[in-house]
């Protein structure tokens, strides 16, 4: 096998700098319900989870357009529609530092989310904010040895998934 590293390495880094730097919140009277953020193939949701709560006591229900999440025996703490489709069976979830960590994996990658959940929309800035670090994200997964991390896109935002593509296969 012929590796080339400084290539591997320079295209972690690039991707890594193109990561979001901050989460999305969800509140409702003033308290946090949950964060996410999104990359070009993923969306992730943190939920922080009461303390004592293991693994084996969540309930966490994964589907194409929805979602359920609670602790057995009581009401869900979420049973809501995703903003958009996923592949349910290339999604999952996990416990760290007593935080739900929830990846799922885009049906469309490149799409941009303007919400982890229908009706949790964020504002039109933060959502084109997010579609051009997609787009040069996109961009840098292309061009593994070019770095756009300090790239600025003006005017209106392509879409990060049809954007310079040929669809008609």
């Amino acid at each position: 096998l012929n590796f080339d590293w400084p290539l591997l390495h320079f295209s972690f880094i690039m991707s890594s700098k193109l990561a979001p730097s901050s989460r999305h919140q969800y509140k409702y009277q003033g308290r946090v319900v949950y964060e996410w953020d999104q990359t070009y193939e993923e969306v992730n949701i943190y939920i922080e989870i009461p303390p004592g709560v293991k693994a084996k006591d969540l309930n966490c229900n994964i589907s194409l357009n929805h979602i359920l999440i609670g602790i057995h025996s009581n009401p869900p703490y979420l049973d809501l529609d995703l903003g958009k489709s996923i592949k349910a069976s290339e999604s999952f979830w996990t416990i760290e530092d007593g935080v739900l960590h929830i990846s799922l994996q885009k049906l469309e990658p490149g799409e941009t989310w303007a919400s982890a959940f229908a009706g949790h929309e964020m504002d039109i800035v933060s959502t084109e904010t997010d579609q051009k670090r997609l787009l040069l994200e996109r961009f840098q997964e292309e061009n593994p040895g070019f770095d756009f991390s300090d790239a600025v896109i003006n005017g209106q935002v392509p879409n990060a998934r049809t954007f310079m593509r040929d669809d008609r296969s």
